[in-house]
């Protein structure tokens, strides 16, 4: 899902806290490092999303002219949140994942 937006990291998920009224606790922390201690993050994390990249919409807006992508995506962040919000049986979490991350975050700041 792309828009002609250009955001960071840092800017999604600054929007994403604005959108649930909290301040985030941003931690930046190399993909190696992550992999060393966390082997599953191999494929998604450092084959995937380990270097910065825009998307953009050129070949869906030359192949669809009129193609326009309407909502922000600050709109669209509290949009998912009100789903997630409106059924307790789509607010899943999953312990195991907060306590990897609390885990390597707590190795990474010693």
């Amino acid at each position: 899902i792309t828009s002609d937006e250009v955001l960071t990291w840092n800017q999604i998920y600054q929007a994403t806290a604005d959108a649930l009224n909290v301040e985030p606790n941003i931690v930046h922390v190399a993909t190696d490092y992550l992999c060393n201690h966390e082997s599953s993050m191999i494929g998604t994390l450092l084959g995937d999303k380990a270097h910065s990249a825009i998307f953009d919409n050129t070949k869906i807006k030359t192949l669809v002219p009129d193609f326009e992508a309407t909502i922000p995506f600050r709109e669209g962040i509290k949009r998912t949140l009100a789903w997630f919000d409106a059924d307790p049986k789509r607010q899943i979490v999953k312990e195991e994942t907060n306590e990897m991350m609390n885990r390597i975050i707590e190795a990474y700041e010693r």
